[in-house]
């Protein structure tokens, strides 16, 4: 079986290839963390897919391979990752997903997710890096569940479309395309889910199928690297968790609440006396913000914050996940300690480092009552 996902993970990438994807090989390739840095025989064309996407007027396509896919199956998989998760998982059916977290007993995010279902199982979309710890963390609390948890990365292929038209290209090949956030859709053997309002999805499929869209929607669409869309998501202020961030924030320092990736009245899991008591009872001092540098070194998870002219050698924050922008600098988001992101000006690395300047969030975080 290894051998023959092997090979259909290699035939995607080979089509890719062909379709004049480059190759980023920034991990171990036993576990497949290369992506696609960019299309095309010129280097700077990373830079114009980065500003084609930020500027939202045409459609693009992007390969998912640098995440991977956990596919839980079995009768008793519902309930199984309803008592591991920190968001409601009875909420999820064929037609709807959701954003959910993973945590340790002490309210720590271990990892977030997108959660659905295709066919006889439920998946969790996490970045590729990450899958094999948490997958051999949620075998441990399996014992006698009727569940099988498998790494399905390389069976199931994934891309990404998002731009104005992108639902209208795919209406013109599906009869059914989700229109709204969060839903989902199956046909023709592919797995569509809308991720922002008619304008993004992601795409699951096997490698035949997902090869198949991709060409047909090749005319109309410009296919892009990942760094372009991992701009996307930091602009729409969605988190993710990497090696270097795992058990660093609990989910409300990473908005989940805001996100719908939260819920506060589901049963137990790992973490939630200390999840809920934060809500009810405590004052959230962190929280994510989205923030920009113009300084071009490198910023990456994990990175620490300072306050501008403070004594102490503890940073005032940590970067969840940031990607350079095609004008200069860096985008990123990064949970903040509030009264130090309200009080001074910040700085990367440290406390005279390069500056930084907070952006307004896409949503709204409310006040626990």
């Amino acid at each position: 079986m290894s051998k023959l996902k092997n090979m259909i993970h290699n035939n995607w990438q080979q089509f890719l290839t062909t379709q004049g994807a480059q190759w980023d090989d920034t991990g171990n390739s036993d576990t497949h963390h290369n992506q696609v840095h960019y299309f095309g025989d010129d280097p700077g064309n990373a830079a114009v897919e980065k500003r084609m996407a930020l500027a939202g007027k045409q459609t693009i396509l992007c390969d998912l391979s640098h995440y991977g896919v956990i596919q839980a199956v079995g009768p008793e998989s519902e309930s199984f990752l309803q008592n591991q998760f920190c968001n409601d998982v009875h909420n999820v059916s064929t037609l709807h997903s959701q954003l959910n977290a993973y945590c340790t007993p002490k309210g720590r995010v271990l990892a977030f997710f997108r959660l659905f279902q295709r066919e006889e199982g439920y998946y969790l979309r996490l970045p590729q890096e990450i899958l094999e710890p948490v997958l051999r963390r949620l075998r441990m609390y399996v014992m006698m569940t009727k569940t099988t948890l498998s790494d399905a990365s390389d069976t199931l292929a994934r891309m990404g479309c998002a731009g104005p038209q992108a639902g209208q290209h795919l209406r013109a090949l599906f009869d059914a395309v989700p229109a709204t956030t969060d839903a989902v859709t199956h046909t023709a053997g592919l797995t569509i889910i809308c991720i922002q309002a008619d304008t993004r999805f992601e795409i699951y499929g096997d490698e035949t199928a997902v090869q198949h869209l991709w060409q047909q929607l090749a005319d109309n669409t410009t296919p892009v690297g990942a760094g372009a869309w991992e701009l996307l998501d930091i602009h729409a202020a969605l988190p993710d968790v990497y090696a270097q961030t795992q058990e660093a924030f609990v989910p409300q320092m990473l908005n989940l609440q805001a996100i719908n990736a939260l819920s506060f009245k589901k049963g137990c899991y790992p973490g939630q006396e200390i999840v809920a008591r934060m809500h009810y009872l405590g004052k959230l001092k962190r929280r994510m913000f989205v923030a920009h540098t113009d300084d071009n070194s490198p910023v990456q998870a994990g990175d620490t914050l300072y306050s501008e002219g403070s004594e102490s050698a503890q940073g005032v924050g940590k970067v969840v996940r940031a990607q350079h922008n095609p004008e200069g600098g860096s985008d990123l988001l990064a949970v903040i300690e509030i009264s130090s992101a309200e009080e001074r000006p910040l700085r990367l690395h440290d406390t005279h480092g390069p500056l930084l300047k907070l952006l307004t969030l896409p949503y709204v975080i409310e006040e626990a009552q």
